[in-house]
């Protein structure tokens, strides 16, 4: 990974506070976490519809990633993700496109995360869910060349073949799902 500090002085944001009372993708009988125990009075959903999962289900996975040039603050904390940018293709509600925004229009750590954002909604969601994951539109001087290395299947796999590329984003997710801190 190059030395070169893409960013110096990012602004740094408030994170907001969940909405919903522990992480929201872990309620009981969710199928995010299923540590095996239940209580007699939590039965087992019997239904056959796939559980559904809304913008801040998605949005609790991705927003504590640590930003891989800063790497103390989150994603959320210098504003890259937010809620409004993760939609559903209401056609096809397996659909998700998640928009970030790097800090900067020549943040050259846009590829890593890019790719951390994809690599934590593959490590966590079904395998039923197709996710595109986009730059901002007009938020980066390469933003067309990004957009089609993240959603190529082929470059992905490579990358994440790649030790040293595969370390750093580890160290980036390392942070995921933990607790939001303000600084």
């Amino acid at each position: 990974m190059s030395s070169e500090v893409f960013n110096p002085n990012p602004t740094i944001f408030t994170t907001a506070k969940s909405k919903k009372a522990g992480p929201v993708y872990a309620k009981p009988g969710s199928l995010w976490l299923d540590d095996g125990e239940r209580t007699e009075d939590e039965e087992y959903d019997q239904s056959v519809e796939p559980e559904s999962i809304d913008q801040d289900e998605i949005f609790a996975l991705i927003r504590s990633i640590s930003d891989p040039e800063h790497r103390s603050m989150t994603l959320e904390q210098l504003a890259v993700v937010s809620a409004p940018q993760i939609t559903f293709d209401p056609k096809h509600p397996d659909r998700i496109t998640v928009e970030f925004t790097p800090t900067v229009p020549h943040c050259g750590m846009s590829t890593f995360i890019g790719l951390s954002i994809r690599v934590r909604l593959l490590r966590s969601l079904p395998q039923r869910f197709k996710v595109d994951i986009r730059v901002k539109p007009g938020s980066h001087q390469s933003e067309h060349a990004l957009n089609k290395q993240l959603n190529d299947k082929e470059r992905v796999a490579a990358a994440l073949e790649n030790p040293a590329l595969l370390e750093v984003l580890e160290q980036c997710l390392s942070t995921a799902g933990q607790a939001s801190h303000d600084h």
